[in-house]
């Protein structure tokens, strides 16, 4: 392990950590609740605007088109300028763009637009996890990352919210709650201070008297909150790597190299699996059952409870990541999610439905949870974020053909059969993780991947600077 790498590893959970969650997380809820109010915004200005089924549907898709290249540029960028500036730099072109949608009049320009709104979200959302799991060591990590995805689920409790309290009782109160989704344009304000760039990916850039005074601050913060530093086994020690020379297309190329590819195959298709299932059950839940003859889905009621569901499974898979391992944490959740599917595919009774769209809620979510702690981990350094931003934004192809093949399937196969198809595609992937995964519980970045998907070798503890521990 490295120097700054191994200064990061022996870093108790401080008050920098926490601060770095509520950083990450306030992102990722308004990240949340920008996507999510649009299907309360929608319904509006269809009305408003005298929007046609395809135009309606046309501008639903525009958050999901900027989010897969929001995703893409976002891990490329991400590893050749670096992890800050690529998420202050994505917070600016979603908190700029929400606003401007707010105040346009016709349908062609708020598509437009809200394709930059979805490209900034994306861009945000596929950064934070690499980001900020850099500077967590191997004992907290899943658990950090995990607890920061959790804050997805605020966003879409929020959302919620402010879409029944607002658009309904308000003239022009879509309007309204889109601008509310554009305020953490005041977070660039805090960031921009206290937010330090990844002292992994400043040492990988050669950059490596940052990266120390960056651990330098840290370590201070430390001894000022009495706290002592934990100790770095000797096996996981070795010399810093060379600098890594990148470049958009290469880096690219290089995690499809020998050595990576059956990595970023697993996790292309795990994201693939993931979104594909998590958007077809609920972009079609509530129109599937009221054809099936069931009414709750439609109540504010069963929303708000299968929103919050998403908190505690988020919570959940945090704590298993570090329990049990990320790797049976995603397959479990997912078979889990699976089963929960069937079960209100065939539910009758109202309270069965509510029950099983707890269910599906509570684990698709926490799939998610395990997926944000994972994928950061599997990529070496210099690849971490062009890893996460490619499999995030693979997943966003399953995001936008679910719900295009769902409509196709029900005709064909029924409310069971499209459950039953999902199902089988969330079974995929668990398997895909489960045979081809790399287990990462327990261990530094660096013992996980050492640039070429081999492990790293071991060091001296002559090359730790202790400072005053």
């Amino acid at each position: 392990m490295s120097n700054v790498a191994a200064r990061l590893e022996r870093l108790p959970f401080c008050g920098f950590h926490k601060k770095l969650l509520f950083m990450g997380g306030l992102g990722y809820t308004f990240d949340a609740m920008d996507s999510s109010s649009m299907a309360f915004v929608l319904p509006a200005i269809s009305k408003a605007w005298s929007l046609s089924s395809f135009q309606t549907g046309l501008i639903a898709s525009s958050t999901y088109t900027g989010f897969f290249f929001g995703a893409l540029l976002a891990g490329l960028c991400g590893d050749l300028l670096g992890r800050r500036f690529v998420m202050m730099t994505a917070l600016v072109i979603f908190c700029v763009a929400s606003l401007i949608s707010s105040q346009v009049d016709h349908w062609q320009a708020f598509y437009a637009i809200r394709i930059f709104a979805g490209f900034g979200a994306g861009a945000e959302s596929a950064i934070v996890a690499p980001f900020l799991s850099e500077f967590v060591a191997r004992k907290y990590r899943g658990a950090f990352t995990g607890a920061l995805a959790g804050f997805f689920a605020i966003g879409y409790v929020i959302s919620a919210i402010l879409g029944n309290l607002i658009i309904p009782h308000m003239e022009n109160g879509w309007r309204v709650v889109v601008v509310i989704t554009s305020l953490p344009i005041f977070i660039l304000l805090w960031w921009r201070r206290a937010l330090p760039e990844s002292p992994r990916w400043l040492e990988s850039r050669g950059r490596l008297q940052e990266a120390n005074a960056t651990l330098d601050r840290i370590e201070a913060q430390v001894l000022k909150e009495g706290r002592s530093f934990e100790p770095v086994p000797e096996s996981i020690l070795k010399p810093a790597a060379p600098t890594v020379q990148a470049s958009f297309f290469g880096n690219l190329a290089a995690i499809w190299s020998r050595k990576l590819r059956r990595t970023t195959a697993m996790s292309w298709t795990m994201w693939f699996a993931i979104a594909f299932s998590y958007y077809a059950f609920f972009t079609w839940i509530p129109s599937l059952l009221v054809q099936h003859g069931m009414t709750i889905t439609r109540s504010f009621g069963f929303s708000l409870l299968m929103y919050i569901a998403q908190i505690p499974g988020y919570l959940s898979a945090a704590y298993l990541n570090e329990r049990f391992g990320r790797q049976a944490t995603i397959a479990g959740y997912m078979v889990l999610g699976g089963v929960s599917a069937v079960g209100m595919a065939f539910a009758n009774a109202p309270w069965q439905i509510a029950c099983a769209g707890i269910c599906l809620s509570f684990f698709m979510n926490g799939t998610f949870g395990g997926i944000y702690a994972y994928t950061p981990e599997i990529f070496p350094t210099y690849l971490r974020a062009t890893g996460v931003g490619t499999s995030s934004s693979f997943g966003r192809i399953g995001a936008i053909i679910s719900p295009i093949m769902v409509g196709m399937m029900y005709p064909v196969l029924g409310f069971a059969g499209v459950f039953g198809v999902t199902t089988c595609v969330l079974l995929v992937g668990a398997l895909t993780v489960l045979v081809f995964g790399v287990p990462t519980r327990g261990l530094a970045l660096e013992e996980i991947s050492h640039g070429d998907g081999t492990p790293a070798p071991g060091g001296s503890l002559a090359d730790v600077r202790r400072g005053d521990a």
